[in-house]
């Protein structure tokens, strides 16, 4: 079987949970001895391993352009190549506004749109790579964002179509109104395209069969898994204490109230040695709030107890989690499922999160955090206080965290799964 993943790039500036979801399955899909490949669009995936040199379509900038100066939908080829450059997108990519939602609604809708839509260009490039140079079996697309482009793939291709979803609601939900409810519409018309949809956590297959209107029968859960062996499990806590943030540091994934848990803590007797690492990078629109954040600790006289690990590549990660005592992404609305915490679990780091979005599905399933409530500072602090003074506690959730992801969440075992909801609608 032949299975092509066309999935969003991101460029590289900041950690991407789905990025590494999607190469990683492709990953696994092949040791399973299929074929699989990743087909970018908007920009370049930048994930080392596991992906060939394929073209990004739908260049962000081109579509962009030709989107806010209908006179560029005939600019000649050598302009759109140009455009198209790996390096001219991974700069677009660190650009503030490159992965906000306002400002971007009429490119989003008529992106869905598909051949209706204004990159009918881009599509048809599209269909016609896939058709006469690829061929696959099965076309499956990251998020239903992109679904604009599966009636058309799945008509003239003859193919089945998935579509995996993950916090789509998270881009549709932050537009200007009357934005959310119009897409809303325009993705449960687009479900009609999909042959299956794969939600990546129980909670999040439910919140999305009612927003796009999905029946029953077209919609599975598949979990997002890892490779444990890719990261060296550390049973006991580090000599001296660290909180983690692995995420995109911005308002959103709860940095903010994680750096104000910190200070908090840090008043309190016995945490003097308590460190705070982060990593996870950043786009140019998070650069304001991200300097608010170090004012804070400098102005509180913590700024040499803050680390920032500025390599958060999946091969470099492992320093970051060796110097760990446990790890908090306290986003502030929940998400539907956060990769990081099975990457931390792997390395026998302990969670402490929210009880929001997929987190408690998530720690209910591994054994290998706590659950706060509510997303607050001080509730959060008052977690992460009683698991750092308790290091077998912190042992215990250890073991548990890293077990679970050798048992349930191993990228082997959910590729298998994946492949059968393919083979059923083949």
């Amino acid at each position: 079987m032949k299975i092509v993943n066309i999935v969003p790039g991101f460029g590289g500036t900041f950690y991407c949970g789905n990025c590494l979801r999607d190469s990683g399955f492709v990953g696994a899909v092949r040791k399973a001895g299929h074929e699989a490949m990743i087909l970018p669009v908007y920009l370049p995936l930048t994930i080392q391993g596991n992906v060939h040199e394929t073209p990004v379509f739908y260049g962000a900038v081109n579509i962009y352009l030709k989107q806010a100066f209908p006179l560029l939908r005939h600019m000649p080829g050598w302009m759109e190549h140009l455009l198209n450059s790996q390096p001219l997108l991974k700069l677009a990519a660190s650009k503030a506004g490159s992965t906000r939602a306002q400002g971007l609604e009429e490119l989003t809708e008529s992106m869905l749109l598909g051949q209706e839509g204004k990159q009918g260009k881009e599509l048809d490039e599209l269909v016609h790579f896939l058709k006469y140079h690829e061929k696959p079996d099965v076309v499956h697309f990251s998020n239903a964002l992109l679904l604009g482009m599966a009636k058309q793939v799945r008509e003239e291709m003859g193919v089945p179509v998935v579509c995996s979803l993950q916090d789509e609601d998270v881009w549709v939900d932050a537009m200007n109104e009357p934005y959310p409810a119009k897409m809303w519409n325009l993705l449960a018309e687009k479900a009609n395209d999909v042959d299956a949809f794969v939600a990546v956590s129980k909670y999040f297959a439910g919140v999305m069969k009612t927003k796009m209107r999905i029946p029953d029968e077209k919609l599975h859960v598949v979990h997002i898994g890892v490779d444990p062996l890719q990261y060296e499990f550390h049973p006991d806590p580090p000599d001296i204490p660290a909180v983690g943030f692995l995420s995109r540091m911005y308002e959103e994934n709860g940095f903010g109230i994680l750096v104000d848990a910190f200070i908090l803590l840090k008043t309190r007797p016995g945490f003097e040695n308590l460190r705070l690492h982060a990593s996870g990078g950043m786009t140019g629109d998070d650069k304001t709030f991200f300097n608010i954040q170090m004012k804070k600790l400098n102005d509180a006289g913590l700024s040499k107890d803050f680390s920032l690990f500025g390599d958060f590549r999946p091969e470099s990660l492992g320093q970051f989690f060796k110097s760990l005592s446990v790890l908090s992404v306290p986003v502030l609305k929940g998400e539907a499922f956060g990769l990081y915490q099975l990457e931390s679990l792997a390395s026998g780091v302990p969670l402490v999160q929210p009880a929001l979005g997929a987190f408690p599905e998530i720690i209910g399933e591994t054994g290998g955090g706590l659950l706060y409530e509510p997303n607050t500072p001080e509730a959060l602090a008052e977690c992460l206080s009683s698991v750092l003074n308790d290091r077998a506690r912190m042992q215990q959730l250890s073991a548990s965290g890293r077990k679970a992801v050798e048992e349930k969440f191993d990228f082997g075992m959910l590729a298998v799964k994946m492949m059968e909801v393919y083979e059923r609608i083949l």
